[in-house]
């Protein structure tokens, strides 16, 4: 089969990427160095490094099945589905591991609606789907930390210790919404049945919904890449995707 889509035309690349041309270059050089394009025992790839970095976000910013995706670089459904296996782990981005003591950090959870039964349920929104804490700087709006994938149905107060996202930020000051009660993370100030809250308060709590807002604008951007609206990966994928798609915004953001 001819492919129809390839990375050594850059017009393909910012429509199924949503990263530009360097950008793209960078990404493939940082599967290289990770040995993605070494020689491996049995049948070699029938495509290059570039164009099966292009395959797998072009899977994930489209959402295609590998039915609609494989023609369009000229493989098989089975190959398409290896090259997707095989770099979507080494495409995670790396959890930070220092934080300057000046930091603030950003946490939220999202929804994202799974097929796979196994790791879902039935949260709020009526959808089987699993729940992923989110980590971001405040000041640079990158993502730094994304918790393993959790039941839909586990809130956030939970999924918050036990996608190990907790672990990974330490001691760093991180804000959150009220979803977080006990956690220890700096929420807005609630307001007693029949007490009005007095203006320093209101006032901290404006400051702070107007600066947690930017995770969900993280999210937002995040979620143009549309496996995150249904994803029909099993297992791992959902958080291989997930990662990876972080490290694009990332990379988007960093220019």
């Amino acid at each position: 089969m001819s492919c129809v889509i390839t990375a050594s035309e850059p017009s393909w690349i910012a429509p199924f990427t949503g990263l530009s041309p360097r950008q793209f270059g960078k990404l493939v050089t940082v599967l290289r160095r990770a040995g993605a394009d070494t020689a491996r025992k049995g049948r070699p790839w029938s495509l290059p490094l570039e164009d099966r970095t292009l395959l797998v976000t072009a899977y994930w910013r489209t959402n295609l099945t590998m039915r609609q995706l494989a023609p369009l670089f000229g493989v098989s459904k089975s190959a398409a589905d290896r090259i997707i296996d095989h770099l979507g782990p080494m495409l995670a981005l790396r959890p930070r591991k220092r934080f300057s003591k000046d930091t603030v950090l950003i946490v939220d959870g999202t929804l994202v609606p799974t097929r796979d039964h196994t790791i879902a349920e039935r949260s709020k929104n009526y959808r089987y789907s699993t729940n992923h804490q989110v980590v971001i700087d405040a000041g640079t709006r990158l993502v730094v930390v994304v918790g393993r994938p959790l039941a839909g149905n586990r809130n956030d107060c939970k999924a918050w210790e036990e996608s190990g996202a907790k672990a990974a930020v330490g001691k760093t000051l991180t804000i959150a919404d009220g979803g977080y009660p006990g956690t220890g993370l700096v929420m807005p100030h609630r307001r007693r049945a029949g007490e009005d809250l007095p203006e320093w308060k209101q006032a901290h709590n404006k400051s702070h919904k107007q600066v947690r807002a930017r995770v969900e604008h993280v999210f937002a951007r995040m979620k143009t890449w549309k496996i995150l609206r249904d994803c029909r990966l099993k297992g791992d994928g959902v958080h291989h995707a997930m990662l990876g798609i972080a490290r694009m915004h990332n990379l988007v953001l960093a220019g």
